[in-house]
């Protein structure tokens, strides 16, 4: 037999994961240490009233013979995509309920998605970003190309004519630097796909977030629906990333080389994917109601707070960054030119604040350093505190 030897092009350890056993080792060496976490993007609030009510009701379908459900159908109960129908409709976004495919999480579909191309595509990603991107296509042996996202550009690089790319990755709002595309940026982008026919696959995961005038959808630029799949998440949106539950939108209209992407989508659901669980269906249905809007949008709101703590502080110091206002997430730059887990390790030894390397992100993120809005405000406004005093001296 062979193995995928494809898996050497991989770190041994993901990046969190790598964080982790720091964060430990250290802890264990100082028991009396605080440590506050601003690094993985977890969140902290629970899960709102409309969500929990409608599990539990949920719940109680279940334990009832009469309205018992077993197996599901892998794309998603109607009730839930119908209601992120209606949801993207409010951006005058036009889809067939059909299009949305409910999973449990974007993560595991961005990764899956590429079960519908060739292995000899070549893949565009920016850099910095998200490591899923880049780790799923390095263990299938693609080939990688990156666009450089940098300070000059805003951390939003856009096509030019010396691309030659078959799969385009975009993030917006960006993990990890909180940029977000305009309008005008994103028909650039589907434009070129149009022209190459290349396909976009588009990370929406933190739309929610965003406060200005900028896209929510890939969709809402023209041309979209014949070069993009989307991907969205609960997780962030709503608390769900201990309950897990995403969507995924493949147009109809979206073909190549004769092939439906939409059916060979479903046709990959149905093989190897059995759905979500009935009780997460029916709490995800409930973020897009009345309450369930409004007690997200709280959230969303508290955690946005949290963020502009964090980017007020920076402020002071005259540290540059970026993110904050239409994303959790700050992208800072490491004070007097540190290395990225140069800045990590002094940050927790002598603050006992955790965030994230930014090369971590890519070579571009050298020098750059990620914090969350996810923690408790009192927690967020200690741990800034902090990096001000420390970083005062």
């Amino acid at each position: 037999m062979e193995i995928n030897k494809n898996f050497k092009q991989v770190e041994d350890s993901y990046l969190f994961s790598t964080i982790n056993k720091k964060v430990t080792a250290y802890q264990a060496a100082h028991p009396d240490s605080n440590i506050i976490r601003l690094g993985i993007g977890d969140v902290t609030l629970p899960l709102c009233d409309a969500v929990v009510t409608a599990m539990r009701n949920a719940v109680t379908e279940m334990s009832k013979k009469e309205t018992f459900r077993g197996y599901g159908p892998e794309q998603g109960y109607a009730f839930l995509r119908e209601a992120i129908q209606k949801y993207y409709l409010r951006r005058q976004v036009e889809l067939e309920a059909d299009e949305i495919f409910v999973s449990d999480g974007a993560k595991s579909d961005i990764g899956n998605i590429l079960d519908l191309f060739s292995t000899n595509n070549t893949v565009l990603v920016p850099d910095p970003v998200y490591p899923v991107y880049v780790d799923t296509n390095k263990m299938a042996g693609r080939k990688i190309v990156y666009a450089n996202a940098n300070a000059d550009n805003q951390f939003l690089p856009l096509p030019d004519e010396s691309m030659d790319v078959d799969i385009i990755y975009l993030c917006s709002p960006n993990n990890p630097t909180g940029a977000v595309y305009n309008k005008e940026q994103l028909q650039l982008w589907v434009d070129y796909a149009l022209e190459h026919q290349a396909i976009i696959l588009f990370d929406s995961a933190y739309e929610a977030f965003i406060q200005e005038d900028l896209p929510h959808s890939i969709y809402e630029i023209e041309g979209a629906k014949q070069c993009a799949i989307e991907f969205c998440s609960f997780s962030k949106t709503a608390g769900f990333t201990g309950t897990r539950c995403g969507y995924t939108v493949v147009p109809t209209a979206l073909t190549r080389e004769g092939f439906s992407l939409h059916n060979m989508w479903l046709r990959r659901q149905t093989t190897k994917f059995n759905g979500v669980p009935y009780i997460v269906q029916r709490g995800a249905e409930a973020v897009f109601s009345e309450d369930g809007q409004k007690e997200t949008r709280d959230n969303i709101k508290y955690y946005l707070e949290n963020a502009n703590i964090i980017a007020e502080r920076l402020r002071r110091l005259h540290i540059k960054y970026t993110g904050g206002m239409n994303s959790p997430y700050i992208w800072m730059e490491c004070p007097n030119n540190m290395k990225s887990w140069e800045f990590f390790d002094y940050l927790l030894e002598k603050a006992n604040v955790v965030g994230t390397p930014g090369s971590g992100f890519g070579s571009n993120g050298e020098g750059y350093f990620r914090l969350t809005a996810f923690n408790s405000m009192e927690k967020t406004s200690e741990a800034a505190l902090r990096i001000e005093h420390l970083l005062k001296k």
